[in-house]
């Protein structure tokens, strides 16, 4: 099958979201009716021409997914570590073609081939394991945030879930200073995304990351906790529950963890005492 023959080339890649036909059904009656979706596009990260991974997601804010995808993975270590970016929409999806300098390239290529030389082998990961559960530097406590904070977040980004309100699909981060106001709002198919465009928002504008603290509409994963410390976030609420990887990371790198934070009500899994 070539790429124009695919039924999928081609389709969702301009807009974060579309109306789709469908049929309401109830006990008694079958109707025609259409629901706002969110689309979901494949999005390639491509560092000085060379492909790197494909990653699903939201065709919106790609700049600042861009951004904090490479800060977060450690493919550069600042955002001046980029040096341009494009983005380029085509019929098979779409490209970030970012170009990042000679020590970074080379370190990602030293990455690169370690990971293809493992293909296949019979204790395939190991390294690799290691390299995921990448240790952050443990973060600072600078930071206090009282409860009322958590709370005004948390209600303020359900009322600034754009896509969410339209398709009830889509995840989103926000980043917000200590008195609870939200400044960075970002949405995605991926929760990983949303958060990844959230710290890249923060570097394209200058903002110190760790001067406010995180809240998302998604479980607390470890790499959620692990992209946060790398950028010295000291808290990380989320709306569900963590897991026990997260807690553990979380622990040990000094961010506060936050779990089932709902209405006025949450669980705090490490280091509470930034919470007043």
């Amino acid at each position: 099958m070539t790429v124009a023959e695919h039924p999928l080339m081609g389709l969702g890649y301009v807009e974060p979201s579309s109306v789709y036909p469908m049929h309401r059904l109830t006990d008694g009656d079958l109707a025609t009716a259409s629901a706002a979706v969110a689309e979901e596009v494949p999005i390639a990260f491509v560092y000085n021409g060379r492909p790197y991974v494909v990653v699903m997601g939201t065709p919106s804010d790609l700049e600042d997914l861009a951004v904090g995808f490479s800060l977060t993975e450690g493919v550069v270590s600042s955002g001046q570590g980029i040096r341009r970016l494009d983005v380029v929409r085509a019929s098979h999806g779409i490209e970030l073609q970012i170009d990042i300098g000679s020590e970074d390239a080379a370190r990602l290529d030293e990455r690169s081939r370690g990971m293809a030389s493992r293909t296949g082998c019979g204790l395939c990961g190991i390294e690799s394991i290691g390299e995921v559960l990448r240790m952050p530097a443990p973060v600072s406590h600078t930071l206090d945030i009282t409860r009322d904070a958590m709370w005004r977040a948390l209600d303020a980004l359900s009322h600034q879930q754009t896509l969410n309100n339209d398709t009830n699909t889509a995840h989103a981060a926000g980043w917000a200073t200590s008195d609870g106001v939200l400044h960075v709002v970002r949405e995605d198919v991926g929760r990983h995304n949303a958060l990844d465009k959230v710290l890249g928002a923060l570097a394209r504008t200058n903002r110190t990351a760790s001067n406010g603290f995180i809240v998302i509409t998604s479980r607390a994963s470890y790499e959620m906790i692990q992209k946060a410390a790398l950028r010295g976030i000291e808290l990380v609420a989320a709306i569900s529950r963590p897991t026990g990887l997260a807690i553990r990371l979380a622990a040990v790198s000094g961010v506060t963890l936050v779990g089932l934070l709902r209405g006025r009500t949450a669980n705090v899994h490490s280091h509470p005492e930034r919470i007043t």
